[in-house]
Order: structure tokens, then C-alpha cells, then sequence
């Protein structure tokens, strides 16, 4: 049995996922006048031709897969707490009532379960994710670790998905409109000003820099120095080389060899080293 991974658990205890799991009268028909949406729910964007899609499925088939709502303080009305696509599309439909499914959830979980719900269908964008993360943080008193716990994400990556909450307001407008990725947004970060962020922003869109470039950049305006590449690991017969021609001539000795051919350097420290360099070499020719 393969081990399911923190992601969803809590989203399933409310969302069947097989007819069998759903008790014997559990679906209800609740018009769509009485539900209103999840006043905790992440996502800020709807693709409005993605809408049209459902609403056209809705209007033909009718909404297969119930909402999840919960009962409000008021008899007859409810929050709901994950299908916030379905609803609107039904509503787009003209539908007069809806399908749902009716769960007990208290504040925490509405966000919690409309986090995860669209983190499970890759439906947020990264600062909607950020600001869900954030209520979680500061409205619930969670931790990262807590958090990460929940949604199946590692705790760096709350981390700096939190963060991207900091970047000044153009940058998130970029990022928002898909002009930036998370990548280019989560680079900025390091620079320490807005107005750093905002030359190198516009760096990157007049430039079409990729992600990589971006990081060079960032490098750059930091006054960081690139890494010096290693040295290479020197060959074992060419020191022996040059040691061998430093014990007969006395001296340093050092050969570069390339592809075809070399060079030979000797170091010499005073005319008079050079002299007995010279009638070493000299004497050996003659």
C-alpha cells in the first residue's frame, strides 16, 4: 500500500472519494442563493474561459461532484468550504441549486481545506499561496513547520513562499501577470532594496533574462565576485618533469603543456643564476 503523504488528509476526511464513502442521504440540494463563498478562500484569480467551460459542462450534465459547505449561524445558510469553481460556473449556468455535501468546520479549516483543495489542483498562484500561508501564520498562530505538515509542502519551501509577501508592489504585479516566474521573484529577494529589485525587474523584462541570468544579475548588483574556477589537478608526469629539471638546473622549472606543443619557463633571481643556467643548457649543447 503506498503511503499517503500529508497533502489532502484533511481535505478527504470531508470529500469523499467513492460513492460508498458518502452515508445514505449525505448529498443535499442547496440552492445557490443560500451558500455563500469561502470568505477565508486563497485564490483571488479565475480563468473566466475555464468558467465558460464548466458553466457549458454544467448546463449539459449538471454538478457531478457535490460542494462541501458548512451550516452558518443563520438556518438554511452556509459557507462553503471547497468548490468555489463549481459554484460560479453553476451560477454562470443559471442553475437554481447545487449538490453539497454538509461538514462542521471552524475558521482554521476553511482556509486550511481551500489551500489545500487548490494546492492539489495547482489552481494558486504562488503570492495566493503566500497570503494563504500568511493567515495561517498570523490569524492561527501556526508555524511553518505546521504548516508544511498540512499542505505536504517542506518547510523551506513555506518559507520562501512566504517571503515573496516582501517584494515590492510592481514586482508582484509582474508576477501575477506571468511576466516574472516564482524563480525570477524568489532571486529578488536578495537584492536589499525595492529599488534594486525594481532596476533589476526591469532588467529582466526589457532583457528577457531567464532565471539563471537573473541570479548573474542579482550577483552583480550585489558586488558579489564570481567563484574562481578550481584549479586543475596537475599532471603527475609533468611535476615529475619539472622536478626533475629543477634538481639539474637548480632552479624553478615550469611546463605548460597544451594540445599540441608547451612552453618551458625557467625562474632565475640574479645575473648570476642566469649565468649558470645558461652554461648548464650551453655546455649540454656543446
Amino acid at each position: 500500500m503506498t503511503k499517503r503523504s500529508g497533502l489532502g488528509k484533511g481535505l478527504d476526511a470531508l470529500i469523499p472519494t467513492t460513492d460508498s464513502q458518502i452515508p445514505e442521504g449525505g448529498v443535499t440540494q442547496i440552492p445557490i442563493t443560500n451558500i455563500v463563498p469561502n470568505p477565508r478562500q486563497p485564490r483571488a484569480r479565475f480563468d473566466p474561459d475555464e468558467l465558460e467551460e464548466l458553466a457549458v459542462s454544467i448546463r449539459e450534465h449538471g454538478v457531478i461532484q457535490p460542494l462541501i459547505v458548512t451550516q452558518t449561524e443563520s438556518a438554511g445558510q452556509y459557507t462553503l468550504i471547497a468548490g468555489e469553481r463549481r459554484l460560479m460556473a453553476a451560477q454562470m449556468a443559471e442553475m437554481r441549486a447545487v449538490p453539497a455535501i454538509i461538514r462542521g468546520a471552524s475558521d482554521q479549516q476553511l482556509i486550511e481545506l481551500a489551500l489545500v483543495e487548490n494546492v492539489q489542483r495547482a489552481d494558486l498562484g504562488p503570492l495566493e499561496t503566500a497570503e494563504a500561508y500568511r493567515q495561517l501564520t498570523e490569524d492561527f498562530n501556526l508555524s511553518h513547520d505546521d504548516i508544511s505538515n498540512r499542505v505536504g509542502k517542506s518547510r523551506v519551501t513555506v518559507t520562501n513562499t512566504l517571503r515573496l509577501l516582501n517584494l515590492p508592489d510592481n514586482v508582484k504585479e509582474s508576477l501575477v501577470a506571468g511576466k516574472i516566474s516564482e524563480g525570477h521573484a524568489r532571486a529578488l529577494l536578495a537584492l536589499p532594496t525595492e529599488q534594486a529589485q525594481t532596476t533589476a525587474l526591469q532588467s529582466i523584462l526589457k532583457n528577457d533574462l531567464n532565471v539563471r541570468q537573473t541570479e548573474e544579475l542579482i550577483r552583480k548588483l550585489s558586488g558579489e565576485k564570481p567563484k574562481k574556477q578550481p584549479a586543475p589537478t596537475p599532471n603527475p608526469e609533468i611535476k615529475a618533469l619539472e622536478e626533475s629539471l629543477r634538481q639539474h638546473l637548480g632552479t624553478r622549472v615550469t611546463l605548460n603543456q597544451k594540445r599540441k606543443g608547451g612552453t618551458i619557463t625557467i625562474h632565475y633571481y640574479s645575473a648570476e643564476e642566469l649565468d649558470t643556467i645558461l652554461n648548464l643548457i650551453m655546455g649540454e649543447i656543446d
